[in-house]
């Protein structure tokens, strides 16, 4: 396997200026450069990523820490965040936490020693003191910032004001609102408070259920949906803060016997791909999420250059109608509002 010496020799040059090629320090001519590249390819040689890392402190590299894997939510965002780090030659270094905020903690340790350039973190559970600990860009999705770290969310007060309306606007009086753990007054948790404000000015019901701990780890919230049905049998819509969740409303409505959209109306949250594979197919608030993932690491690369950065930034939800909500709808349609 060739060296950078061998380069060196292959090309006429100093190790040195191979080095500066490789890391793109320092002028180097575009005759020498291309000697340089040249020489490479003629004896195939691949540069050593973590040695350049190691040589310029820093590694090129984005930690990505989720609570879950397989969630369809997060199989989205991560996918769109390797896609935007490699547009700007970035890569991609995934962590799956389980939500534990001391594994958590021993991540982030670990990018920080290792150089690389920041993290995009999901959590709720991790926190401030232990954020302040750390010295690393640390972008933080769906939580408001805590000390040096950047946040960036989406408006899920207008996330719920949208389903409300739109429920409403269906002709609903009677609605249920289920989402996940209620942790720490989460940016998330308006989702349902705005909902039941906004069913409430209009003179409609609304009984908002939560998830357990339970069912939140196995991703499976059929006993939270069927006591809500069982509390509220005149329940005409109900909203959910994720499609998995609203999946599964299909799944127990189609149990009992009750028609979505006929006898009750669904909205669900994220859009993700499982709202459009559910029959119906899933009305839902659209997060912008390749718009959310490309800031969260513009965000990383800016405050590693030292340069301006907003603390928190917020992106606009939209609603996008199907079938759950209106059983003729044939094609996706979205309304935004602000």
């Amino acid at each position: 396997m060739p060296t950078i010496k061998d380069v060196a020799k292959e090309a006429g040059v100093a190790v040195e200026t191979v080095s500066r090629v490789l890391n793109n320090r320092g002028y180097i001519s575009e005759k020498t450069r291309k000697k340089v590249q040249d020489a490479m390819k003629a004896l195939d040689y691949t540069p050593n990523p973590v040695a350049q890392g190691l040589s310029k402190k820093n590694m090129d590299s984005i930690a990505i820490v989720v609570p879950h894997i397989v969630h369809p939510y997060f199989a989205k965002v991560i996918s769109q965040l390797e896609k935007e780090a490699t547009k700007r030659n970035y890569k991609v270094i995934l962590y799956n936490s389980s939500g534990d905020e001391k594994r958590e903690s021993r991540i982030i340790q670990i990018c920080q020693n290792s150089f690389i350039s920041g993290v995009v973190l999901f959590s709720s559970d991790i926190s401030k003191e232990t954020l302040d600990t750390f010295h690393i860009p640390i972008v933080l999705i769906e939580r408001n910032p805590c000390g040096n770290t950047f946040s960036i969310l989406c408006d899920n007060e207008q996330g719920g004001q949208l389903a409300a309306e739109h429920l409403i606007e269906q002709g609903c009086r009677h609605m249920v609102a289920i989402g996940t753990l209620n942790v720490d007054n989460m940016p998330g948790d308006s989702r349902e408070s705005i909902f039941q404000s906004v069913c409430a000015h209009n003179g409609c019901s609304c009984a908002v259920y939560r998830s357990t701990p339970a069912e939140y780890t196995s991703m499976e919230y059929h006993a939270t949906i069927e006591a809500a049905l069982d509390e509220n049998p005149d329940c005409d819509a109900i909203f959910c803060t994720s499609d998995l969740i609203a999946a599964q409303v299909i799944q127990v409505c189609n149990k009992r016997g009750k028609r979505i959209p006929e006898d009750i109306k669904l909205v669900g949250f994220d859009d993700v791909k499982l709202s459009r594979l559910t029959s119906p197919t899933i009305t839902t608030i659209r997060q912008p999420i390749r718009e959310i993932v490309a800031q969260a690491i513009d965000t990383i690369i800016a405050a590693n250059a030292h340069q301006e950065v907003k603390q928190s930034v917020i992106f606009p939800v939209s609603l996008v109608k199907r079938e759950s909500t209106s059983k003729g709808s044939k094609r996706d349609s979205k309304l935004s509002k602000k």
